[in-house]
């Protein structure tokens, strides 16, 4: 079986580039042209994950994360959250890439098997980046007033939050 799966994505690749030349496409100009794409994106979105990585990390550094942690502990602990997982909370509404970092930090801190580290695993693959597919799908259709769609989806990002802990502490123990 292990056999099999190292050839999966080397398959998948042929896969698609013999599909690509049987139907006329210049598949190397193809593979190029996403990569610039790609690095066009990333240029886009580096400055914004930098500058939220760094707003957490001064956030970390001056203890206000931790305060808040603090402040927040008997309520996130009376609904089975971890305080560790404040971070991530206030991130994953502005920034996805954020999100990520600041996941994959607590996964490091404390390992991929704790409760912090599930916990935040679950917790990035349950929510939305709100206010980044608020801006895009409003301003897509031209709404700009976003009335009760942006408490409406952030009640549904703390029960994303809820429903993760919950789910990890439920099958994962």
């Amino acid at each position: 079986m292990k056999p099999l799966l190292d050839l999966l994505v080397p398959g998948i690749i042929a896969g698609v580039s013999c599909y690509g030349m049987a139907k006329g496409v210049d598949v190397y100009e193809a593979l190029l042209e996403g990569a610039a794409r790609g690095l066009e994106i990333l240029l886009r979105i580096l400055p914004a994950l930098v500058t939220l990585l760094t707003v957490v990390a001064m956030l970390r550094a001056s203890g206000a994360l931790e305060l808040a942690a603090q402040w927040m502990e008997p309520v996130l602990r009376w609904v089975g959250i971890p305080p560790e997982t404040v971070g991530l909370m206030m991130v994953r509404p502005i920034s996805g890439s954020a999100a990520l970092g600041v996941g994959s930090e607590l996964i490091t801190t404390y390992g991929p098997d704790s409760l912090v580290g599930r916990t935040a695993a679950v917790m990035l693959g349950s929510t939305e980046t709100t206010f980044y597919t608020i801006a895009v799908y409003f301003g897509a259709t031209g709404i700009k007033k976003t009335r009760y769609a942006v408490p409406a989806a952030l009640c549904a990002d703390l029960a994303g939050f809820f429903f993760a802990s919950l789910t990890v502490r439920l099958f994962m123990g």
